[in-house]
């Protein structure tokens, strides 16, 4: 039966549900099914019940929590994901990290200058979109800074991720170039915001949302990488309507738990091509009847992407995979 709760001054009802807005490591923000916010954490015994994560729980993630009082509130229960984005964490021993869940599209922001995205980063991260069921886009940040030649470059790989069903937006915050449909990318969605470091992800939220008021940083001179300005995973409220989510940089996107058999998979194309190939379990690495060599070496499958699939079938050839992180939990 529902009940007043006198000292936090909501309706509160066993169990109260509510989505992580989010995660300081510590405690997590929970904005209640009545608009309420409340700072939850979750029991030790909650970390080990077969979550092999750094996170069990993610921003995105839909719980339920139990309040004891004004100062004590905890997560009980996770309700069932309907997809995520999860990376190999950097602390080997817990195997991954979920970079948020429940979501209507990731958006990946990259630079080709101050700094540079490389390839193989977009790769990996649109092939884990593609693994877990999440629609992915590419922006391309800080247009302003490009001479000719780095133009050029920026509307070939443009043109190259449109050709595999990847929309792909160049943007700067300084000109404006982009930010109206990047505004209509983003309207009514619930929209991973994800990046290298140094990227200017908290620029641009900034655009979008400026009472987000995110920490922005700079370039380092000597490596021309970015410094971290997000500390922690965090939903910025849209002022038109969504939700962005904002995760801290990273420098690698290492993958999880993919079986060899199944990396070609999460490359559109060379899935497609692979469909020719004479053997059903064709790796594409040269053996006899191979359809996919053959395109690469024609240019009809971007030598790039073809480096990321490699580097990706390595991995997951050192690595025995399943399927337990595929599966909601």
């Amino acid at each position: 039966m529902a009940k007043k709760d006198k000292n936090i001054g909501l309706r509160q009802i066993e169990p109260l549900r509510g989505r992580v807005i989010k995660n300081t490591g510590s405690t997590y923000r929970v904005r209640t099914e009545y608009g309420e916010e409340i700072d939850c954490r979750i029991k030790g015994s909650f970390r080990i019940k077969g979550i092999r994560t750094t996170n069990p729980v993610a921003v995105g993630d839909e719980v339920e929590i139990s309040m004891r009082d004004a100062d004590t509130s905890y997560i009980t229960a996770i309700l069932p994901r309907r997809n995520y984005i999860i990376r190999r964490a950097s602390n080997l021993s817990k195997e991954s990290h979920i970079l948020a869940s429940n979501l209507d599209q990731a958006i990946l922001v990259a630079s080709i200058v101050s700094p540079t995205t490389p390839t193989t980063f977009i790769d990996r991260f649109l092939a884990t979109a593609e693994a877990y069921n999440v629609p992915a886009r590419l922006v391309i940040n800080k247009s302003d800074l490009w001479n000719e030649e780095e133009r050029e470059y920026a509307e070939a790989l443009s043109y190259l991720y449109v050709s595999l069903g990847y929309p792909t937006l160049m943007v700067s915050v300084r000109n404006g170039a982009g930010l109206e449909t990047l505004r209509e990318w983003t309207a009514g969605q619930v929209t991973l915001f994800a990046g290298n470091s140094g990227v200017g992800k908290s620029t641009l939220i900034n655009a979008l949302a400026p009472e987000a008021g995110l920490r922005t940083g700079i370039i380092s001179d000597l490596h021309q990488t970015g410094m971290h300005t997000t500390t922690f995973s965090e939903m910025v409220d849209l002022p038109y309507g969504g939700q962005l989510i904002d995760i801290p940089g990273v420098k690698g996107f290492g993958v999880i738990d993919f079986g060899p058999e199944e990396v070609s998979h999460f490359f559109p194309e060379i899935f497609r091509k692979g469909l020719e190939c004479r053997y059903g379990d064709c790796k594409h690495t040269g053996e006899p009847g191979c359809a996919v060599f053959p395109a690469v070496e024609q240019s009809l499958i971007s030598q790039s992407r073809y480096a990321s699939y490699l580097s990706i079938l390595e991995e997951s050839m050192e690595s025995p995979a399943s399927d337990k992180y595929r599966k909601p939990f």
